[in-house]
């Protein structure tokens, strides 16, 4: 037991010792070397920590440069972007100018605005700048010589009239418009007749505010009747205009002035101008057709109003009448003596549609004061011999036609319109005391034909008029014509 209680205690202190020689401590010369290789650790880390930085910077750098590269390179695009959007508006424009040059085809819906022809009402419907538009007519006449003792006309053919449309939208508000003519082919005369005419029959600057009231002001058409404002050959029927609408409402009748027009409830229209008068000194027995002015240095010393006013109640309907009024002396003498002569014309109208068929009728009559100083005045001027100027001068028609074509053909697009026409009219309905009337202007015309329109903008017309004067004879005429808008 003592044995091996001395083997035991041997057996620790081999195992004791070794650890004890571990866990002394190292020599201060061991500590310092470690701290030094520490401290270079340091130093490299901190290098290391600064080369870093500064490569973070770089980047940095080197990233905002490119940033900035590419803003401006951004910059550059939308400033190319934006000068090709000009390029592009600028040859926009040239090709519209090219189209207005060239006059290019265009789609256009043929209808009537603020009171205006179709084809005179393209300007309202472009969107901006010029529109080009017109109309013409073309026809010969053969007289009938029905052996009652009239002289023997003459066949003949005329090219009408060819009238251009120039007109400018300059914003959705102000558009100009124009109506130029050009009346039987030329101005100078020619061995077979006289010399053409140049005219300007409207003028106008319109000044779109709202549906209830638009300003118009210029050469304006006097809103009388079925023809005065929309006057375009596809548009009435027989070769010439009727009687009652050149004698009693002198058509194409325009004057110097201003007024509104508009649409006062849906279906009721106006239109109402103040213009300068008319000249009594170009009335006569036949008509009161010489004293239109037509803003040819028009005397403003007498102003006139003259207003219209239509309505539909439903569609293919319209009633309506209108009137002119003004005194006309316009500050001359007449028959040395000065004078009072006011003039009143009024009329009312009226049209139905339905399907192929249309009536129409018109009613107009008008009033002359101090009829027999204009009279007095004639004789006196040696214009006297074909009657007095009268104190009321009086006309109507009635017409009616239908269009057979689409009974025959269903599918057409084309038209085929027989039509009869009634007139009956006077300009020497009540002469003054002491004169006599010339019955001559007392008229009957039966008018009867068809128009063909292969296409809407185009008319083929045929019509036979038999004109019967209360005293005298005139020649019936046939006449073939055709007609054109565009």
């Amino acid at each position: 037991m003592k044995r091996l209680r001395c083997l035991t205690a041997a057996l620790m202190v081999g195992i004791v010792s070794p650890i004890m020689a571990v866990a002394a401590p190292p020599p201060l010369e061991v500590l310092e070397r470690q701290l030094k290789e520490l401290q270079g650790q340091i130093e490299q880390l901190k290098q290391d920590k600064q080369e870093q930085d500064r490569r973070m910077r770089d980047i940095e750098a080197v990233e905002k440069e490119r940033a900035a590269k590419d803003a401006e390179a951004l910059r550059e695009q939308a400033k190319r972007g934006e000068e090709q959007e000009r390029k592009t508006s600028v040859l926009a424009e040239e090709m519209e100018a090219i189209k207005s040059r060239y006059i290019l085809p265009e789609t256009v819906e043929y209808k009537s605005a603020y009171g205006l022809g179709p084809a005179a009402s393209k300007v309202f419907q472009v969107p901006r700048g010029l529109s080009i538009g017109g109309y013409g007519e073309a026809n010969a006449i053969f007289f009938i010589d029905d052996n009652k003792g009239s002289a023997k006309k003459r066949n003949v053919g005329d090219l009408v009239r060819f009238v251009t449309y120039v007109g400018y939208k300059f914003s959705d508000r102000f558009v100009l418009n124009t109506e130029i003519e050009y009346e039987h082919a030329k101005v100078q005369p020619t061995t077979s007749s006289g010399g053409g005419d140049v005219e300007i029959e409207f003028a106008t600057l319109d000044f779109l505010w709202k549906e209830q009231a638009n300003l118009r002001a210029g050469l304006v058409l006097i809103p009388m009747g079925f023809l005065n404002e929309v006057h375009e050959p596809p548009f009435y029927f027989g070769n010439q205009r009727p009687e009652v609408e050149q004698r009693i409402i002198p058509t194409t009748w325009r004057e110097l002035g201003v007024g509104l027009h508009g649409t006062i409830l849906p279906g009721l229209t106006y239109r109402t101008y103040v213009t300068n008068s008319l000249n009594a000194k170009g009335f006569t027995s036949a008509n009161i057709r010489g004293g239109r002015q037509s803003g040819n240095r028009a005397l403003f010393e007498n102003v006139a109003w003259t207003g219209r006013l239509d309505y539909s109640p439903i569609p293919g309907v319209q009633l309506g009448g209108s009137f002119f009024w003004g005194d006309t002396e316009q500050d001359d003498t007449y028959a040395g003596k000065k004078i009072d002569a006011t003039f009143t014309l009024y009329e009312f109208h009226g049209q139905y549609q339905y399907r192929g068929l249309q009536l129409r009728a018109l009613f107009a009559q008008g009033h002359i004061s101090d009829a027999a100083a204009l009279s007095a005045d004639l004789v006196a001027r040696g214009k006297g011999s074909d009657g007095p100027v009268s104190k009321r001068i009086v006309g109507g028609y009635a017409e009616a036609s239908y269009d057979i074509l689409p009974l025959l053909w269903p599918e057409t697009t084309m038209s085929l319109a027989p039509f009869f026409r009634y007139e009956r009219l006077d300009t020497q309905a009540d002469v003054p005391s002491g004169f006599t009337p010339n019955r001559s202007r007392e008229l009957e015309v039966f008018n009867a034909g068809f128009s063909f329109k292969p296409i809407p903008n185009i008319v083929v017309k045929f019509d036979y008029r038999n004109l019967d004067p209360r005293a005298g004879e005139i020649a019936d005429e046939f006449t073939a014509g055709l007609g054109f808008i565009f």
